[in-house]
């Protein structure tokens, strides 16, 4: 199952950092057991390349599982090597970068090899939200060693020969890969929603390149300005168009169109991405009722509402984001919940976990109602009353309880057409409306969509000192 004929874990590296950047750290260690005649086996750099350099110029540390030796397998050095680089991640504040390739644990150094796999989930928990976590499949990572892109922030997987599971395909009772291939990258990106990207090697690479330009070196440092040539105040006046599709129109307000979608293929409802406004990193959580082809005709229709999945993605994204301090922007077009029997088990969970996520994230949160913002589904994308700094309305966009025909069906139940129909426009007019939240204080302002790009920009600048302090406590429970 291993790429090791198209890539040796070396030039794996080479790809992926700058020109003549890497520095190795532990060329020289092998393993320290000799038991089942492991002493006479050859194990260069136990399997794993470890060390440093640059993309773009950004320094990131990085490990290379190398399958050709004794399979890539993990035995105790092999995992303190990995240990060691993200305990000098954490004291200089840089990413992490982890390219997979491994069978698993060393069976002849048994329980070394499993006590310095632990050791290796312990720094990746310390790691988490102090540093970026990426991780890049292009071989085998099963069993425990699927816990290491779980617990990285953001995973990418080779479309060809890449497989990650924890039980294989063969082993799930009733099932076999001929039936359904499990460790598969589009199952694991559609199904699970634990992989971010999917290509080719070099595509992979060059994903992982974009990625790391987007995000902040750690969580007290933010090397992630990027030089701003576009226009501040540039309009776009086809955002209204294409506001049922944000991967559509976030490209038009990022600066130079800049945009990296995170589990693009998972809770398609829902879209999380990254882009810049003004050179700033900007996190973006967006609902989705259409889905444009590149040809510009609608390859799949939504039905407005949040899945289950949708708020899980939306969850662990916002959660991220704050984590590293990057603003929080939500463009809100939704009119309730997936109303499902699938989504019903888990719709509560996942929208509780959403909602807390925004509420508890104390990073700039800036809200754009673009469409419908109906129910409790408006409060759980991050409405004024759960935690927004800043709203903004476009025109024409509707805010309230539910639609206004509804609304009017149920409070003149049995009243003829006529007076249904006038009862409907006044509802609209006076609940509904954009300028009625305005009227209230739930709504900042409201704006021209084709302004969008520098009203965010205005609001960043505003909020790029913002201090917020919660209850002292040592964390939620949600």
């Amino acid at each position: 199952m291993s790429n090791t004929t198209q890539s040796s874990a070396r030039a794996r590296v080479q790809s992926l950092l700058d020109a003549s950047s890497f520095a190795e750290i532990g060329a020289g260690v092998t393993a320290r057991s000799t038991d089942f005649n492991m002493g006479e086996k050859k194990a260069p750099s136990d399997g794993v390349i470890t060390g440093y350099g640059q993309i773009d110029g950004n320094p990131v540390y990085v490990y290379s599982q190398d399958a050709a030796v004794m399979n890539g397998s993990m035995g105790e050095m092999h995992a303190r090597k990995i240990v060691n680089i993200y305990k000098l991640a954490m004291k200089t504040g840089v990413p992490v970068i982890g390219l997979i390739d491994c069978s698993g644990l060393r069976l002849e150094e048994a329980t070394d090899s499993l006590h310095a796999f632990g050791e290796l989930y312990m720094v990746q928990t310390e790691a988490s939200g102090v540093i970026p976590q990426i991780t890049g499949i292009f071989g085998t990572c099963g069993g425990g060693m699927a816990l290491v892109p779980a617990l990285s922030d953001f995973t990418f997987m080779t479309e060809e020969g890449a497989k990650l599971f924890v039980n294989a395909p063969n082993a799930i009772k009733g099932n076999a890969e001929s039936v359904c291939d499990t460790s598969s990258a589009h199952f694991q990106a559609e199904e699970t929603g634990l992989v971010d990207g999917i290509g080719t090697e070099e595509e992979v690479i060059a994903k992982i390149r974009a990625l790391v330009g987007m995000l902040p070196a750690n969580n007290e440092d933010d090397m992630s300005f990027a030089v701003c040539t576009d226009d501040e105040n540039r309009v776009s006046t086809e955002l209204a168009a294409c506001k049922d599709d944000p991967a559509c129109f976030l490209p038009k307000i990022s600066d130079s169109g800049a945009y990296f979608e995170a589990q693009p293929f998972y809770g398609k409802d829902i879209v999380t991405a990254f882009i810049r406004l003004n050179g700033y990193t900007a996190g973006v959580v967006a609902n989705r009722s259409a889905e444009y082809a590149a040809d510009g005709t609608t390859a799949c229709r939504y039905d407005g509402t949040i899945s289950a999945r949708g708020a899980k993605k939306a969850a662990e994204f916002v959660d991220f984001c704050d984590a590293f301090s990057i603003p929080v922007i939500s463009f809100i077009n939704v009119k309730g919940f997936r109303a499902t029997m699938c989504a019903e088990r888990n719709l509560a969970k996942g929208l509780a976990k959403m909602t807390f996520a925004f509420a508890n994230a104390t990073a700039p949160k800036i809200s754009v109602v673009t469409g419908e913002a109906f129910g409790t589904a408006y409060l759980a994308m991050n409405s004024k009353a759960t935690g927004a700094d800043i709203v903004y309305a476009w025109e024409g966009a509707k805010i309230g309880m539910m639609d206004a025909a509804a609304a009017a069906k149920i409070m003149y139940d049995g009243c003829e057409a006529s007076v249904i129909t006038e009862k409907t426009a006044e509802y609209d007019a006076l609940q509904n409306s954009a300028a009625s939240a305005a009227a209230r204080g739930y709504v900042d302002a409201v704006i021209d969509p084709a302004e969008t790009r520098k009203y965010l920009i205005g609001a960043l600048d505003m909020l790029f000192t913002k201090r917020e302090y919660r209850p002292d406590k040592k964390h939620g429970t949600v």
